[in-house]
């Protein structure tokens, strides 16, 4: 990452003891959570100031702290960042062109209100299968709130079956990273792997998607967003023409394609340096792989959608201005989470339970829970718990390796709180307050967590 130049890069010192760290974190996660629900700060500058304060708690000298929030801010608008602007432009043009309407039409008239939310979760669960959280989030994000704003039912009904299927398939199914570090550092097998977690994630979505939405739309109601209006909904004329229903899954589709090529090819032929490879890896990059449809609907939606160049370039700048306060917002939940990283809580919890004599699936989804929580970071809490566990896991049988590996993704994704990236990605796209989002998103990552362990748990016992 490239810093400011006027910022010079201030090592970053070992922080206070294990105590001081643990208090800072709580002290810390309270203190946003006070400013932005009893003070009414903006959760962007709620944030940084937390952030910078559970540093300088946690023993950080103050210009580490900064330099620490600055590392994580850069970082995540460099990954996250980028992907949000590029999926907001995918979107407008999906929208304005037509294409999301042709989806939508498809999607509510061959539904009934009762299995909309099932289909929800299969399309979160096939689009997440290949893609990262935030990719699949982006792309799925306009046909979320176009099919709550026509279907009429509620806008968290639709989007937490949806919301289920991307989080279960990044935690649980390789090839997402988590799941695939896990599986070279315990020397897993990634077939035995992928099989036992599509397995155990079929049922998760189900009850933590379609199943929980009913449940959490009652607890929490919130207009459906301004985001992503047609041009019949803004008063301008229905779109004289429409890109086809094949031509717009395949533009929605393309980046999958691309990364799922990618992911083939990687598994495959690993270390290979091949043409093929190398082509394939760069076209699957998250960034390039969505890059790529955001072009493909540039030409291909603007032209299906009679859209002129003036029109693509309108839709284009139109979709930015909406997601600045998300891009900020996102950026310093990243910045939080980098600050509780580098104070080494992660390191304390996990040698904490390091020497437990529990079983050692529970300790695995244990340990990645508790990093989980402290550092707001799925793939850091994979990361971490494998590599504690890499000893254990060398005397087991290949089974219950692969079964380790997703009780541990299982547990990176317990309680998804303000120190998560995408907790405030969720929060800002569907318009909800920190307690709503608690009370929907955070319960439905519970939930993920909990009945992936129950299944790992009970497969270990059949099998």
């Amino acid at each position: 990452m490239i810093l400011p130049c006027a910022a010079p890069v201030v090592p970053i010192e070992p922080a206070g003891s294990d105590l001081q760290l643990i208090i800072a974190a709580l002290v810390g996660v309270a203190v946003i959570i006070l400013l932005i629900t009893w003070l009414k700060v903006h959760p962007f500058l709620a944030l940084s100031i937390g952030a910078v304060g559970v540093g300088v708690g946690a023993g950080l000298a103050p210009a580490a702290a900064v330099t620490s929030f600055s590392t994580g801010f850069g970082s995540t608008m460099a990954g996250v960042g980028i992907l949000v602007g590029f999926g907001a432009m995918f979107g407008k043009l999906l929208a304005d062109s037509g294409g999301a309407d042709r989806i939508v039409d498809s999607l509510v008239t061959r539904s009934s209100a009762r299995t909309l939310p099932w289909t929800m979760a299969l399309i979160g669960g096939l689009i997440g299968l290949p893609m990262f959280f935030e990719v699949g989030l982006v792309l799925l994000i306009p046909v979320i709130i176009l099919v709550a704003r026509r279907s009429g039912l509620s806008l968290i009904r639709i989007a937490i079956p949806a919301l289920a299927g991307l989080s279960v398939m990044h935690g649980l199914v390789p090839p997402h990273p988590g799941p695939l570090v896990a599986v070279t550092t315990l020397d897993a097998n990634l077939g035995l792997t992928l099989a036992i977690g599509v397995l155990i994630a079929i049922p998760t979505v189900i009850i933590a998607g379609p199943i929980f939405s009913k449940y959490a739309s009652r607890w929490v109601s919130v207009p459906v967003p301004a985001l992503f209006l047609t041009n019949e909904e803004q008063g301008l004329g229905e779109n004289a023409r429409r890109p086809s229903f094949l031509i717009t899954i395949s533009g929605i589709l393309l980046p999958v394609v691309l990364m799922l090529a990618r992911s083939i090819a990687d598994a495959t032929n690993p270390g290979s340096t091949s043409p093929l490879n190398a082509t394939l890896d760069f076209l699957g990059t998250p960034m390039i792989a969505l890059g790529i449809a955001v072009i493909y609907a540039m030409i291909v939606f603007g032209r299906g959608g009679g859209m002129d160049r003036s029109a693509v370039a309108k839709s284009l700048s139109d979709s930015l201005p909406p997601i600045a306060g998300i891009l900020l917002i996102v950026g310093a939940g990243g910045g939080f989470k980098q600050v509780l990283i580098d104070t080494g809580i992660g390191t304390v919890i996990a040698d904490a339970v390091a020497g437990s004599s529990i079983s050692v699936l529970l300790l695995a989804w244990f340990v990645a829970a508790l990093i989980r929580v402290a550092t707001g970071s799925a793939t850091v809490a994979t990361v971490t718990a494998a590599g504690i566990l890499a000893p254990v896991a060398a005397s087991l049988g290949g089974t219950d390796v692969s079964l380790m590996v997703l009780a541990i993704g299982a547990g990176s994704l317990f309680l998804s709180h303000v120190n998560d990236a995408g907790f405030w990605l969720v929060k800002e796209y569907l318009g909800t307050t920190v307690g709503q989002n608690l009370k929907t998103w955070t319960v439905m990552e519970c939930l993920i967590s909990v009945v992936g362990l129950a299944g790992v748990l009970l497969l270990n016992i059949v099998i």
